[in-house]
């Protein structure tokens, strides 16, 4: 029993970390009553983390091969923690949103070195058994983070979703220093400071420019610059990594159309299956009343949808049918359950989304599993590291990028659908989580008439999103149906990570 300690210490961060990916979802509508914010601040709050984590991951993990992996991943609990408390403790969401950024560094830390460690720490049969399980642990973030939030956040405090974080984390760092050992990898070239910031500068002003551009106006000159910005930042980075001794990601990897399509599908997939989500829990809180528990059933059907045929695919589908089939009509399905949540209305209830949802878990139970293990095939063993890093970066890109599109497209229609009923003036309240105030304050006789209007904004703002993420899902569906295929014999021989991925 005591050979499986080190995979505890790891797996307990993993846990961690890919939980506070969505253990958020269920809490925006009691930080924004809480900490007064705006529908930005609560898209930051939430794009934050993802973003920073796929910006840091490919450097972490060139940092772990360099310094260690078990001093990365301790450094990376130690941060994690510090910004669990500090966002537990905020006053104001300024300091909340910062302290996401900050847990963001930490969770690269451990997600870009717990691959290394259990290949350190294990072989034979028993690498196989360690990754099965790091790979449950993987899914089961997944489901629990919308209960656990609402579970914490109706029963304690919106805080504790963070401070949760704290026994964990030192329960992680405990294990890991007395079970696990150093270790270090090949890559012991110069760190690509240029390909790091010039990646980070990329993603951080595009979805700055997305998130604000209604503030500014998407023609005004800060929202054009800040793209342009961008759009700079992102050739700059294509032009390190061509010159660079040792990039994070060499592009010729992309002269493989596999590669190129597993990227987009990963890319795709996090922002078509899941960057909705927190907009429907917004409106299954603040619009339908329910509280931070019942909203984070409500989205059960997905993970264990998602959690099923992930199993069922493993051992049925694997050696049966071609990778790309299976990512694309896994992306296909995610895009369906998006559409089929187009249903909903002004006089909806949860359950309008329930076979959405569903649809949309097994697209991702199929989709999911094969990327990482697709990739790495693609482009050889020597290179698992940096192909299994980019498609994780993509994957919490796709994330971050997918929660800003989505909330342009859906306060585009909640604005407009608000505005022609005449209640345009409280747009950004009802977007912000504030929809049963707004309600509140009006006049008891004008309530039941203004009850209906905001449920039929909030329908319209939702149907935008869903719709917007059904093509997300077939265009990584029909691209990964063209450029995926079976990979040659030549690279068929991977190491057990091939086979394991990470959930969003």
């Amino acid at each position: 029993m005591r050979k499986w300690l080190p995979l505890v210490a790891v797996c307990l961060g993993t846990f961690m970390l890919l939980v506070d990916v969505t253990i958020v979802t269920v809490a925006l509508p009691d930080m924004a009553r809480s900490l007064h914010t705006s529908f930005a601040d609560l898209q930051w709050v939430m794009d934050v983390y993802a973003l920073v984590l796929a910006a840091l991951l490919l450097a972490a993990g060139s940092i772990g091969d360099r310094s260690g992996h078990r001093r990365v991943y301790t450094v990376g609990l130690l941060v994690f923690a510090g910004a669990s408390l500090a966002c537990g403790l905020a006053t104001d969401p300024g300091t909340l949103i910062a302290f996401r950024a900050v847990q963001g560094v930490g969770g690269a830390a451990m997600l870009a070195t717990t691959v290394a460690l259990i290949s350190h720490l294990y072989s034979g049969r028993d690498r196989g058994t360690a990754f099965g399980v790091w790979g449950a642990v993987n899914g089961a973030a997944a489901a629990a983070g919308p209960i656990m939030g609402g579970l914490l956040t109706q029963h304690l405090d919106w805080r504790w979703i963070f401070f949760v974080n704290l026994p964990i984390s030192v329960a992680a760092v405990v294990m890991t220093l007395r079970y696990i050992g150093e270790s270090r990898g090949e890559n012991r070239g110069r760190l690509d400071l240029a390909g790091l910031v010039t990646f980070t500068a990329a993603a951080a002003l595009a979805t700055y420019a997305l998130i604000k551009g209604n503030d500014y106006g998407w023609g005004s000159t800060t929202t054009v610059g800040v793209f342009a910005g961008a759009a700079v930042a992102l050739l700059a980075f294509v032009v390190a990594e061509l010159r660079g001794p040792a990039p994070l990601l060499d592009l010729s990897l992309f002269r493989r159309g596999t590669f190129t399509g597993v990227m987009i599908g990963a890319l795709l997939l996090s922002g078509a299956a899941f960057s909705y989500l927190a907009y429907e829990s917004l409106w299954l809180q603040s619009v339908l009343g329910m509280g931070p528990v019942t909203a984070g059933l409500c989205f059960l059907p997905m993970s264990v949808a998602a959690f099923f045929t992930a199993a069922l695919a493993g051992r049925f589908l694997e050696e049966r049918v071609p990778p790309g089939w299976q990512i694309g009509v896994g992306l296909l399905l995610i895009g369906t359950g998006a559409a089929a949540q187009a249903a909903v209305g002004a006089g909806s209830t949860w359950k309008v989304l329930v076979p959405g949802l569903a649809v949309t878990g097994v697209g991702v139970g199929l989709a999911t599993p094969m990327l990482v293990s697709t990739a790495v095939s693609a482009v050889g063993y020597q290179r698992a590291g940096m192909a299994s890093g980019a498609v994780n970066t993509a994957r919490q890109l796709g994330n971050a990028l997918g929660i800003a599109v989505l909330g342009v497209v859906f306060h585009s229609g909640l604005s407009s659908s608000a505005t022609d009923a005449g209640i345009g003036g409280v747009t950004d309240r009802l977007a912000s989580g504030q929809a049963g105030a707004v309600v509140a304050q009006t006049a008891p006789e004008h309530r039941a008439a203004l009850d209906h209007l905001v449920h039929a904004a909030f329908a319209s703002g939702l149907r935008s999103a869903v719709l917007a993420a059904a093509v997300l899902g077939a265009v990584g569906g029909i691209t990964a149906l063209l450029l995926i295929r079976r990979p040659a014999a030549t690279h068929q021989q991977t190491a057990p990570v091939a086979k394991v991925s990470v959930d969003a």
